[in-house]
């Protein structure tokens, strides 16, 4: 005789062993690319609180469409969940108010005399000035090939554009940030 309550209870626990063996795949899968879809997140939004709720969503994403990855390259599949999930953020918050956040901490180097010290963190602000300074797509670009040190493939997988786009934006962003960075330092000598 079979017992419906009793079939009921063990699909119950099979779906929850499921469940459990699914989000443990998962965080071995993505967790490791915290830090880049934050880094990538806090870029795009310019925001150090808003880009934490834009990763939180984002993974909130990722694990509901989990089922349907089919082994794909885990970053790259991440990386446009949170590209997407960013961009969606700012179309639906472009009126807030997106202060640069500079943490010292992060870009100060320990060694070298104070001088040193204080010349390396002028720098890093004034690349992240800079940084924070070009467009969307070119910002974007930077981060995910100099930060996050993606091929130009997967950049393009990411943010659906052919390769040679990834490249122009590459270059343009480059030669944006140079310019920036020689205004930066020329007013700085100026003003010293």
């Amino acid at each position: 005789m079979v017992y419906p309550h009793a079939t009921a209870v063990c699909s119950n626990a099979r779906s929850s062993m499921s469940a459990a063996k699914t989000n443990a795949e998962f965080e071995r899968m993505f967790l490791p690319y915290l830090d880049a879809a934050y880094n990538l997140a806090r870029l795009l939004t310019r925001n150090a609180q808003d880009a934490e709720d834009v990763v939180q969503e984002s993974y909130l994403r990722a694990l509901r469409a989990f089922p349907g990855f089919r082994g794909e390259s885990c970053r790259p599949w991440l990386l446009t969940i949170v590209r997407n999930t960013s961009f969606t953020w700012l179309h639906d918050n472009r009126g807030r108010d997106s202060r640069l956040e500079f943490k010292e901490e992060l870009h100060a180097s320990s060694d070298g005399t104070p001088e040193t010290q204080s010349l390396d963190r002028e720098r890093a602000r004034g690349l992240s000035r800079c940084i924070e300074q070009l467009p969307a797509d070119f910002r974007e670009a930077i981060v995910l090939r100099e930060m996050e040190e993606l091929s130009y493939k997967e950049i393009s997988e990411i943010i659906g554009v052919p390769a040679g786009t990834v490249m122009s934006r590459l270059s343009r962003a480059r030669t944006r940030l140079a310019e920036c960075l020689k205004n930066a330092m020329g007013s700085r000598t100026v003003a010293q």
